[in-house]
C-alpha cells in the first residue's frame, strides 16, 4: 500500500467472513468445484467482499460517500467462510488507500474517495430488451462488444435489506437508522447483468469501479442498463467487461460501474481457445 509519511491509518476493521452463496448457480461458490479448480473452498463472493472494504469509507465519509462517492476494487486472491477478513486503509486528503488481508496474504486492493461535488451522470444508455426466459449460454457472441444488456427490476424489501448486513456482517448503524441500501448491494447488480442475462458454468468476479450518485433507500426498485465493452482472453481466461448504470425508479440514477468478470475460466476453456 503507497503511504505519505505520517498518513493516518483507519481500522482494521475485521470481519468473518461469510459464503452466503453455496447453493447458488455460480459453483465457484461451491466447496468440491472450487477445490477441482485449485481452491481451498468455496469463495466468497468478491462483491460481498468488496462491501466488507466500503464499512470504512463509510466510516470516514458518512451518508456522503453513498451519494457522490467513488469506490474501486481488485480481487488478487480468494476469501474463504470462516476466514477473518482484515480491512484497513491509509487516509490521504481525500482518498483511502485500502487493503484487506486474510489467512496471512493480501487478497484485496482497492481505493474510495469524496469528489468535492456531485459526479454528473452519463446520458442514458440506449435500452436493452427484458432478459429472455431461456438464457443462451455466455459466449463471444452473446456477450460481443456492444451488446445491451439489462436485469429483471429488483425491490430492496425491508427484510432483504436487514439480511444482506447480516450476511456481510455490517455494524455500521447508518444503513438502518436512514433507510439506506448497502454498497454491496449496488455492485451486486454488475453480477445480475451477467446471471440474468446468460448461462454461465463456475465464473469469477475479478474487479470493479463504482460512482456513486445518490444514495438508494429501502423499498426503491432497482434497475439497470449495461453494455459489454470487452471481451478478450487472457493467460486462458475468457474476460468480459461491462459499464453498467443503476438506477432507482427506473429515473434516478444510483451508480456507475465498471465491471469485470472472467466468464471462462481456463479450466472450462474450449479448445480453439
Amino acid at each position: 500500500m503507497t503511504e505519505s509519511p505520517g498518513a493516518p491509518y483507519l481500522g482494521p476493521y475485521r470481519v468473518e467472513a461469510f459464503n452466503a452463496s453455496k447453493e447458488s448457480e455460480n459453483k465457484i461458490h461451491d466447496d468440491d468445484v472450487a477445490r477441482r479448480f485449485g481452491f481451498r473452498g468455496g469463495l466468497v463472493p468478491g462483491v460481498d467482499v468488496y462491501a466488507y472494504m466500503t464499512h470504512l469509507p463509510v466510516r470516514r465519509w458518512g451518508r456522503a460517500w453513498l451519494e457522490r462517492g467513488a469506490g474501486e476494487c481488485r480481487l488478487l486472491k480468494p476469501v474463504y467462510d470462516g476466514d477473518t477478513a482484515v480491512v484497513t486503509a491509509a487516509e490521504g486528503e481525500a482518498d483511502l488507500d485500502l487493503r484487506i488481508e486474510s489467512g496471512g496474504e493480501l487478497c484485496i486492493t482497492g481505493r474510495a474517495a469524496l469528489p468535492a461535488g456531485r459526479a454528473a451522470p452519463p446520458p442514458p444508455f440506449t435500452e436493452a430488451p427484458r432478459p429472455a426466459a431461456e438464457r443462451p449460454p455466455a459466449d463471444e457472441t452473446t456477450l460481443a462488444i456492444g451488446t445491451r444488456l439489462t436485469i429483471n427490476p429488483f425491490r430492496v424489501t425491508r427484510g432483504y435489506a436487514e439480511e444482506y448486513l447480516r450476511t456481510v456482517r455490517e455494524t455500521e448503524p447508518l444503513y438502518t437508522r436512514e433507510n439506506l441500501v448497502h454498497p454491496g448491494t449496488i455492485l451486486h447488480i454488475g453480477n445480475w447483468v451477467l446471471r440474468h442475462n446468460v448461462v454461465l458454468g463456475p465464473w469469477m468476479h475479478v474487479g470493479s469501479t463504482v460512482q456513486h450518485f445518490a444514495a438508494a433507500h429501502i423499498g426503491d426498485e432497482l434497475s439497470a442498463c449495461a453494455v459489454v465493452t470487452a471481451n478478450y482472453q487472457r493467460k486462458g481466461h475468457r474476460f468480459v467487461e461491462l459499464d453498467v448504470l443503476v438506477y432507482a425508479g427506473r429515473t434516478i440514477p444510483v451508480a456507475r460501474i465498471g465491471h469485470v468478470a472472467i466468464y471462462r475460466p481456463r479450466q472450462l476453456a474450449a479448445p480453439h481457445d
